[in-house]
């Protein structure tokens, strides 16, 4: 049997971002109010709850209005109206290289986030899409680091999900990227990387763990030589573009496999060496992201059988290394 959808949220989005689900562990102190629940679950003051139940911003999956001195049902599933911060804008576009009833893909601007998590909600692509589109269904099927451009593929409706999306669980997509970084003369191409990954939750950035058994696999397969260029600071030292093969999908692979090289990404805030992140600009329009020196990662080529229709498709970014924010529009 397979396995029992989860329910939709009753609670209608806001700007493009779902409602939050919250499911209620099974081992509870027995009685206690969903208030006392809440208190523990959301980082909310006493008040800002208060009113968020008060107003019906809590329900149930069939869409009753949750009261704060009702039991917490253990195992049960709350849906929470979500606080929508204000967020710095990515002024940057989001084009779009493909799309019919099943699917949409775009050429993924840098700093611009996937999906609506933590910090980064409206302000991302599936939020700003749902709205642009009218697609309130519309899901990523894979991932993009935050700061890496290129190509993205989403499903516009739930029942498109999981073909799709199965597609790059079992490695059925063939993912090339292309990179910016400092040249490798010695480097004798295909070259192949192999280790462990691991990235703990609440840690900024993966690390290799000596010794586990590989869950990691990257294939270098061209390397072509280029004159020093830059965005913001010019970086010292001649360049090259490398053409690379993720076998698998581990967050940070293709940043950490390069830094552990030698060769680590122009634009890189995070490998081999943490920097701090450039504050948000204030404009006349309010705070935008700082766009001057993006990470010169780009996914730059997908290809699979499509499940459904079983035909070949091949998508490919127009965008070329370097990636320079003059290339930009706003959005």
């Amino acid at each position: 049997m397979g396995r029992r959808p989860r329910p939709s949220s009753p609670l209608p989005q806001r700007r493009g971002v779902d409602a939050a689900r919250l499911t209620i562990p099974v081992a509870i102190p027995p009685g206690q109010s969903v208030l006392a629940h809440l208190r523990k679950r959301l980082p909310l003051a006493e008040e800002s709850l208060l009113d968020l139940l008060a107003r019906g911003g809590v329900v149930a999956p069939d869409g009753r209005v949750v009261a704060a001195d009702e039991p917490a049902k253990p195992g049960g599933t709350l849906f929470v109206e979500r606080d929508l911060q204000p967020e710095p804008r990515v002024p940057l576009p989001i084009p779009i290289l493909f799309r019919d009833e099943r699917v949409v893909v775009v050429d993924k601007p840098p700093f611009l986030a996937v999906t609506p998590r933590g910090q980064h909600a409206a302000e991302t692509v599936v939020a700003w899409l749902r709205v642009e589109l009218d697609l309130p269904e519309l899901t990523a099927a894979h991932r993009l680091d935050r700061l890496t451009s290129g190509v993205l593929l989403l499903t516009t409706e739930r029942r498109w999900r999981r073909p799709y999306q199965e597609l790059f669980a079992r490695g059925a997509v063939t993912k090339r990227y292309r990179a910016l970084a400092p040249l490798l003369p010695d480097l004798v191409v295909p070259h192949r990387i192999r280790d462990h990954l691991a990235k703990e939750r609440g840690e900024l950035r993966a690390h290799v763990v000596a010794g586990a058994p590989p869950n990691a696999e990257t294939v270098i397969e061209a390397v072509e030589a280029v004159e020093a260029v830059g965005a913001v600071e010019a970086p010292e030292g001649d360049r090259a573009v490398y053409s690379l093969r993720p076998v698998t999908g581990r967050t940070h692979q293709l940043r950490v496999h390069l830094a552990g090289l030698g060769a680590p990404i122009d634009g890189d805030p995070l490998y081999p060496t943490l920097r701090p992140e450039a504050p948000p600009l204030v404009t006349d329009e309010g705070q935008v992201v700082d766009v001057r020196d993006p990470l010169q990662l780009l996914a730059a080529e997908l290809s699979f059988v499509d499940p459904v229709s079983a035909k070949s498709l091949r998508f490919a970014s127009p965008r070329g290394l370097p990636l320079r924010p003059c290339d930009t529009m706003r959005r």
